[in-house]
């Protein structure tokens, strides 16, 4: 038992050092003047996109299409009012609960979960995103590593490494690891006068936006009143140290410098995007308190009573969940997103025509929405419309698939209307998202018994199978 045990380390070891052997050679590759100690915008920009897709191999990066857009929007209006250096910059959600936002090396800008959640107002965003895009305008990592004599490829390979090798365990931590180990213990860590900097510019870049400055400031205070309730100390702080000198800072030049008042919002709906962030949580009892205290305070908020709708529905408490649709409903009739879960709500309570007359109604609003299309299409095939199942189908296969699911709901009717060919493609592109290689090659290669061998269909399918295959 011991020897199989010893050898069971042994095997997992060399794999780790195999993986690290491999991101040392990649850094070699890629960044060859680290060792020297210049550090280049190329360097910055590998080392990021590095680091990028590493994270996103590990499934990091949350993928909601709006939740992204929403804060690439707010992003993207910061940059345009500041000194970018050229890159292409990059906004991502990190799918962690832990409060925190860092940037790394090549315009890379992440934003947790946590953090979305928490800020109060659009204008605290900005201001998050300001601090973080100024850390990458004035190259503060970059200058930290040409600066040190301790970094050398392998100390930056090992800290990525550690980052790397820890996703798939814990997330919260391997990014936590990187952020803070990597950077604190290396020397890479922000130094007062790198906070002082990015402040005095992210407060530069959030005024000439329209934004409020006072939101930066009041950023850090709901930092600092979560700190007092919380039994650990928020990731923000340790990634961004000197928080007092900070908002002594920041208060001194509001007071002075920015006395008149911005924006607190200019794009709007943080509520709905911080709404549709919670929903994606599997913690439904905990997201059920969260909309019952909110509307114990605001009884008539549009976003909470959605919030609340869809997350009895989830819980099965099916009459709690119709009663605050419909609250929710008749205080804003065109809203697409409450339409569209409306529709899901009938349709899994088998009331397939009063889905429909909702469905239709979410599409007329927001006719790309795949998951609107794709309910209607089951309640079509529900109610044994199949053909307008399938119409549906074929308008949803020219868009972006984002969830799984659909893939598997497409496979499935297909089979059942007898359309062989499109219900293994689609469970190949089911199998293959779930990362089941075996099963997706499956279907793929039994797809191609049903098209010319010679025609499109084909030929998208081989694309499939040699991609499956090479990565075996």
């Amino acid at each position: 038992m011991k020897y199989f045990f010893y050898l069971s380390f042994v095997k997992r070891l060399a794999l780790s050092l195999r993986r690290f052997l491999l991101i040392m050679l990649i850094l070699c590759l890629c960044c060859p003047n680290m060792a020297n100690g210049a550090f280049t915008l190329d360097d910055e920009k590998k080392l990021g996109k590095e680091f990028y897709d590493n994270i996103e191999k590990h499934q990091a990066i949350f993928h909601d299409q709006r939740v992204t857009t929403y804060v690439a929007t707010v992003g993207n209006k910061i940059l345009a009012n500041s000194q970018p250096l050229p890159y292409g910059y990059r906004f991502s959600v990190i799918k962690s609960q832990a409060i925190n936002a860092f940037a790394t090396p090549g315009g890379y800008v992440y934003i947790n979960q946590g953090l979305l959640t928490l800020v109060e107002s659009e204008s605290e965003l900005a201001g998050v995103l300001a601090h973080e895009i100024a850390h990458i305008n004035a190259r503060h990592i970059a200058d930290s590593i040409e600066k040190s004599k301790k970094i050398t490829i392998a100390t930056l390979a090992a800290v990525l490494a550690g980052a790397f090798l820890g996703l798939g365990a814990d997330l919260g931590a391997a990014i936590t690891a990187f952020s803070i180990g990597g950077m604190q213990s290396m020397n890479l860590k922000y130094s007062r006068e790198h906070e002082e900097e990015a402040d005095r510019l992210g407060l530069s870049y959030l005024v000439s936006t329209g934004y409020d400055a006072k939101s930066m400031l009041d950023f850090l205070k709901i930092m600092r009143r979560y700190e007092y309730y919380s039994n650990t100390i928020p990731s923000y702080f340790l990634t961004h140290p000197g928080t007092d000198e900070r908002i002594r800072y920041l208060d001194a030049e509001i007071q002075t410098t920015y006395t008149r008042r911005g924006e607190v919002s200019i794009i709007g709906n943080l509520k709905r995007i911080q709404t549709l962030v919670i929903l994606q949580s599997r913690d439904y009892p905990g997201n059920l308190k969260h909309f019952q205290n909110n509307l114990k305070k605001t009884p008539n908020d549009v976003d909470d009573l959605f919030g609340l709708a869809v997350t009895c529905e989830k819980l099965g408490q099916t009459s709690e969940a119709f009663q605050s649709f419909h609250k929710a409903y008749a205080l804003s009739p065109n809203d697409p997103d409450i339409l569209r879960e409306m529709g899901i709500a009938y349709y899994h309570a088998g009331k397939a025509k009063e889905a429909m007359g909702y469905l239709q109604e979410a599409i007329k609003h927001d006719p790309d929405n795949v998951i609107s299309l794709l309910y209607l299409a089951r309640s079509y095939e529900a109610v044994g419309d199949s053909v307008q199942a399938i119409a549906l189908f074929k308008k949803i296969e020219g868009k972006i698939i984002e969830d799984d699911d659909v893939y598997y709901a497409m496979a499935m009717i297909y089979g059942k209307t007898n359309h062989p060919y499109e219900s293994h493609y689609y469970f190949g592109k089911y199998f293959r998202r779930k990362l089941k290689r075996e099963s997706a090659l499956f279907h793929f290669q039994a797809a191609m018994k049903y098209v010319s061998p010679n025609g499109p269909e084909a030929e998208e399918i081989q694309k499939e199978i040699s991609s499956l295959k090479k990565k075996k």
